[in-house]
């Protein structure tokens, strides 16, 4: 019997788990939800590691035929997870219900630690290729990524008007609880310029604390530690970066038992990520400490960053946009490529030209594949998991911020020498690769104007027509929406220039 603790996948009696069957097992429930035969074609899929993309845009086409159908689907997914993981505790399985329930053990005070400068003044400049991007320079950018591509029009007119809008970035009246708080392109640092009290939890290790602490120390906002309740009494930057941390696989329900000592409603940003089968355990645990904040406080706000490699439910526009782009390749591309793909066996150059969905609202959708196979089934399971609970939390009536992120060249990514040779490599294919602390000026100040425009979606007394409408606004993709062929079919292409290049910028 394993002896492991905290949130883990479900165990057989011999003490065997298999992510594919739970994935699976996960994707077949959100298929039933919308009638019996819906999840027939994956039950008998032998292929499932090679042809999960497949099932993962045929379920946000399903979600896109009606308002009905996508919550529905996103209900029974979450639910079937629900159910499904175990959290380990003395040896013992209890349900995440049970678990979450009922702290126990050692549990976490604050440590609260004030920015020197607490009087300076907020400000917002966006750093870009050893550049300072603000005022006009900001505008000027911002017009060039929109006509571009690399970003939809939403999203620049939001930046817009947060630039148009600086008393927002004033966030000393809001409690920013940063599940995984050192994410490398989070927005950490400039809450730390925007006085906003920010709850951050991450692992209790140096390295992370050391930079929290230094951020933290020098800008004008209220850093608020979680510290062991057995650990001796103290304050400062040296006692936190000693004492600090806690782990979102563990210690999720101590964790939420401490979050909810703090006053006031709560704006959390899960952000935390683990590689291969640990990023679906850490997903779950957000998502648990995200539902407990919420059943406790209706005023508790969301955020994610959604990863541009994913299916996306998308305007008609921008889908027609795609195909046609698709079909407006010069003769001597359309022939190289049929060349390649022939040679691949079809796996090269792959139309990104999905279904045009009429939904039962009256409007027509599209969708977008941008799925890359090297990150795997459980990479997608763990950002689909995101996108339901965003859906089914603002149809419930609370805010929730969901954005898509660029592709950034954070540590985790381009340790994979494939994925960091396919960065190197994407600007042939018109893909733009940012830097994380581009990323995480960016997305910080898309995340202020979701929470301080009342004319946003996130905002839930905006009426939406279909759900997924929510995740359509505010895309940074960096280019893939609107790349005519599906990533993971050019990526060998990229990845082949890139071994050529030193730079990805």
């Amino acid at each position: 019997m394993t002896t492991d603790s905290g949130i883990q996948f479900p165990s057989t009696p011999d003490g065997r788990r298999s992510t594919s069957d739970t994935a699976r097992a996960v994707f077949e429930a959100a298929f039933d939800a919308i009638g019996a035969d819906a999840s027939r074609e994956l039950r008998a899929e032998k292929r499932w590691r090679e042809r999960y993309p497949h099932y993962v845009r045929l379920l946000v086409e399903r979600s896109l035929e009606s308002p009905e159908n996508a919550l529905a689907i996103a209900r029974a997914g979450l639910d079937a997870t629900r159910r499904a993981f175990q959290f380990w505790r003395d040896g013992q399985p209890l349900t995440l219900d049970t678990a979450m329930a009922s702290p126990v053990g050692e549990g976490f005070r604050t440590a609260t630690l004030e920015g020197r400068e607490r009087s300076a003044p907020v400000s917002w400049e966006v750093p870009y290729r050893g550049q300072s991007l603000s005022g006009d320079s900001l505008l000027r950018q911002l017009e060039k990524w929109e006509r571009e591509g690399v970003m939809e029009p939403s999203h620049a007119e939001a930046l817009r008007l947060v630039q148009r809008n600086p008393a927002w970035l004033d966030l000393s009246d809001r409690t920013m609880v940063l599940l995984g708080a050192a994410s490398e392109a989070g927005p950490f640092p400039w809450l730390m310029r925007w006085r906003a009290n920010v709850a951050a939890v991450d692992l209790q290790r140096p390295r992370v604390w050391q930079r929290l602490v230094e951020l933290a120390s020098t800008g004008n906002g209220r850093l608020l530690a979680p510290v062991p309740s057995s650990a001796p009494a103290g304050e400062g930057a040296e006692y936190v970066r000693a004492h600090a941390g806690s782990d979102l696989l563990t210690q999720a329900p101590e964790i939420v038992a401490w979050l909810r000592t703090l006053s006031g409603d709560l704006d959390v940003a899960s952000l935390a990520y683990l590689d291969g089968e640990r990023h679906v355990r850490v997903s779950v645990a957000m998502d648990a400490i995200v539902t407990a904040l919420g059943d406790a406080r209706f005023g508790t706000s969301l955020a994610y960053m959604a990863t541009p490699t994913d299916v996306f439910a998308v305007p008609e526009d921008v889908s027609l946009a795609v195909a046609a782009r698709y079909a407006q390749r010069g003769m001597l591309g359309r022939t190289a490529q049929a060349t390649l793909r022939g040679v691949s066996r079809g796996a090269l150059y792959q139309p990104n030209t999905g279904r045009i969905i009429a939904s039962s609202n009256g409007q027509r959708y599209g969708t977008v594949d941008c799925i890359v196979l090297q990150q795997g089934p459980n990479y997608a399971l763990a950002k689909r998991l995101q996108q339901w609970r965003a859906i089914v939390t603002r149809a419930a009536g609370q805010r929730v911020s969901i954005n898509v992120a660029p592709s950034t060249a954070t540590h985790s990514v381009v340790k994979n020498p494939l994925l960091a040779a396919g960065f190197r490599g994407a600007r042939s294919f018109g893909v733009e690769i940012f830097e994380p602390a581009t990323t995480n000026a960016l997305m910080a100040a898309l995340w202020v104007h979701d929470l301080r425009n009342p004319d946003a979606l996130s905002n839930p007394s905006v009426p939406l027509r279909h759900p997924l409408e929510l995740i359509m606004q505010g895309a940074n993709h960096g280019g893939m929406w609107r790349l005519p062929y599906l990533t993971r079919s050019v990526l060998p292409l990229a990845a082949l220039a890139g071994f050529t290049r030193r730079s990805m910028y």
